[in-house]
């Protein structure tokens, strides 16, 4: 983003703002974007704005609307707002969600757009999206309707229609639950059967915003009211604006520019929902005269857990991270964050609670601890651990373990098998209790392979997490039994019920966006679950690096939840006495301390194969691109860069010829490798990671010719 910076203003002596917080508040009437960091006081700074603007006389405040993502923050917002005494006893600031505000106009506004006719709100469409996936003649179990319900949620946030689906999600390549073709029929469907209902018209809440943009757009004297009303907008969290929200916001505004918006792009992390931060990253473009305000002091947290946060985000790639903001830590000194490695994934759950344990006795309460993973499955071992130890827990943004729908019905089915007197002798117990298992949860969503569609994701982590906890039990009791393994599950099930007060919270990450604890442990740091597997793609055509990228930003809004305390972790193995082939996330790469037990990694998997080392410094390697390269990516290159050019033209013209993206073909370190290397034959190509056999046998002979000078490519005309 072009930025025109904001006039320096001295702080107000009895404001309590610092000086960008004050450049913000004082900014003059018109467009103004707040790049705000975590925990730099971004509600104090447009709460205070809004305050200015209605005290200096810009606006009265009744023609103030602020909108937010949440009505846990909207409320926030409107009792800051009270306490600073905006509006008195008159007309108030009105500060809602998006959703609220164009529920309020759409109904003022709606007899003269539409007239008579009649309609309510569908604020649960998981029967009408059943419906309109039994016509198309799709599944329509619960996860099966859900993925459905938010493709086609996606859809309408994205401003795609129907028959435009297929081409959309193709063009972005975004993974579709099912056939893209069939999506896109269960989505026409639907809208039929919402405009079809028994009582009138149904609208969801996405029409809610697409109905009042189009009263606005489409009716000069509607617009001429609604803008009489309302003449300033404060826009919060805007990295999280849709493009449908957008089209509602140029709306409201018309040829307008009284608008400030607040949000930090590196905390961008629902673009599956269609959340985008171009219109963040964009604002100076669409208004040049903007003033455009940095806050980077962070009063939430000790400078060591900024320090680490800013080194999490640092190696960010891609657009975002052009516009990344330095925190400044303005706590006093705190204790350094803490990285553990774990052998498997119960010792995790119970080397952190633990942890907590230490902390609630030394002072810390409860509630004012957190345990973030990247999904909802991960929760059951953390659960366990806390119960054993006594330590009461609340289960935040998802149901506990045992009370999810799939786990209920897995254990019924469980209980069904163990009622039949036909299981052949010893498939009930012992090692064969393991394939039993999977075998009565096979029906059930538990496939070989993770599914796509992230509902069924979350069904398929739910029941193989049962499936690790019966591995688990038999390591204690290899002769473990059916009947035995429904007798723990109950136990465990009747021990997950905390009492009501104040507890350990666990969350995931998206769940924690806005929250913040004296104490956070992030857990669960594998790659595969952080980033999550599904976005890593094949190791051979590259990863999808935007989703990649927004992986992390999750990893750093954990960071910025901790005030003080924080400690990251991994297990290598998920199950007791497991095989210890995982690997920690490739996210921690250059952020753990040489002096730190869980510097080291995790062995490689295949037999004793030891660790290749870097060829400058000599120290083992961590991380793909290292491993790839063959040295630490901190150690100098020698790289030929006359080769490495002439590498990328003849990849060009390679993947322009097979009408594959260029990565498909090799990979940026992939051809950085080869050019430092300079491979003189085969073996010499195979022993760069990323080199296999069909690799060798589809590019190989190019690749020696253009090592030996004797091929070059089209591209660069030579």
């Amino acid at each position: 983003m072009s930025e025109r910076p904001a006039m320096m203003v001295p702080m107000p002596a009895d404001t309590g703002l610092d000086p960008e917080q004050s450049a913000a508040v004082l900014a003059p009437r018109g467009p103004v974007c707040v790049l705000a960091g975590a925990g730099t006081g971004k509600t104090r700074t447009i709460t205070r704005r809004i305050a200015h603007l209605v005290a200096d006389g810009h606006v009265s405040a009744g023609q103030v609307l602020a909108v937010t993502f949440t009505a846990r923050a909207a409320g926030e917002m409107r009792g800051r707002l009270r306490e600073l005494g905006v509006g008195g006893s008159g007309p108030q600031v009105q500060a809602r969600t998006f959703h609220a505000a164009a529920l309020r106009q759409l109904k003022y506004f709606w007899p003269q757009v539409i007239g008579d006719t009649p309609w309510r709100l569908l604020d649960r469409k998981f029967a009408v999206v059943s419906s309109a996936a039994a016509r198309v003649g799709l599944s329509t179990s619960t996860e099966s309707v859900r993925d459905l319900a938010s493709e086609i949620e996606w859809s309408k946030a994205s401003l795609i229609a129907p028959e435009d689906y297929p081409r959309a999600i193709a063009k972005i390549r975004r993974e579709a639950p099912v056939d893209a073709t069939k999506v896109a029929q269960v989505y026409a469907a639907y809208e039929e059967l919402k405009a079809r209902g028994q009582d009138g018209m149904l609208l969801d809440f996405d029409d809610l915003l697409l109905h009042t943009a189009a009263a606005l757009e489409e009716h000069s004297t509607v617009a001429d009211e609604f803008r009489e009303r309302y003449r300033c907008f404060v826009v919060d969290e805007y990295q999280d604006v849709t493009p449908l929200q957008q089209r509602v916001l140029d709306a409201w505004l018309g040829d307008r520019d009284d608008l400030t918006v607040v949000g930090d792009a590196n905390q961008t992390i629902y673009s599956f929902t269609g959340a985008t931060p171009n219109y963040l990253l964009d604002f100076s473009r669409k208004f040049p005269e903007a003033t455009v305000v940095r806050l980077e002091r962070d009063y939430r947290s000790t400078p060591e857990v900024v320090s680490l946060a800013n080194r999490v985000i640092g190696a960010a790639r891609g657009r975002i991270a052009g516009t990344r903001l330095q925190l400044i830590g303005q706590r006093a000194p705190g204790p350094e964050p803490e990285f553990m490695e774990f052998d498997d994934e119960p010792a995790e759950a119970l080397g952190v609670a633990r942890a907590i344990k230490r902390l609630i006795a030394a002072g810390t309460p409860a509630a004012e601890i957190a345990v973030l993973y990247r999904i909802n499955a991960q929760s059951e071992a953390h659960e366990q651990a806390l119960t054993k130890l006594g330590i009461p827990f609340q289960v935040r943004g998802g149901e506990g373990f045992f009370t999810r729908t799939e786990v209920r019905q897995a254990v019924a089915a469980l209980r069904q098998a163990a009622g039949r007197d036909d299981l052949p002798e010893g498939a009930d117990n012992g090692e064969a209790l393991v394939s039993l298992v999977r075998a009565v949860l096979a029906p059930l969503g538990l496939t070989n392979e993770e599914p796509s569609g992230t509902q069924a994701r979350e069904r398929w982590a739910s029941l193989s997490a049962l499936v690790a906890l019966t591995e688990e039990q038999l390591v204690h009791e290899p002769e473990l039994s059916l009947t035995g393994l429904l007798q723990e599950l109950t136990a465990r099930a009747e021990a997950r019920h905390p009492p009501t007060v104040q507890g350990v919270t666990l969350a995931s990450l998206h769940a924690a966006k806005g929250l913040e604890w004296d104490a956070v442990f992030l857990v669960g740091l594998n790659d595969g679950t952080l980033p999550i597997q599904h976005v890593l793609g094949d190791a051979n055509s590259g990863a999808d690096d935007v989703a990649v990228e927004e992986e992390r930003r999750l990893l750093y809004v954990g960071v910025t939840r901790a005030r003080e305390h924080l400690q990251l972790s991994w297990a290598l193995a998920r199950n007791e006495g497991g095989r210890k082939s995982r690997r920690r996330s490739r996210f921690l790469n250059g952020l753990i301390p040489e002096d730190s037990p869980a510097s080291r990694v995790a062995a490689p998997s295949s037999g004793n194969k030891k660790r290749p080392r870097c060829r400058v410094c000599g120290k083992p390697l961590i991380g793909t691109s290292a491993t790839m390269l063959g040295r630490c990516e901190k150690c100098p290159s020698n790289v030929d860069l006359e080769l490495l050019e002439h590498l990328k033209a003849w990849r060009l013209d390679k993947s322009r010829e097979l009408k594959v993206p260029a990565y498909v073909v090799f990979s940026d370190n992939t051809l950085m490798a080869i050019a430092e290397q300079r491979p003189q034959d085969n073996r010499g190509l195979v022993s760069i990671p990323g080199i296999g056999p069909k690799k060798l046998d589809n590019f190989g002979e190019d690749v020696l010719a253009v090592i030996r000078g004797e091929l070059r490519a089209a591209t660069l005309d030579i």
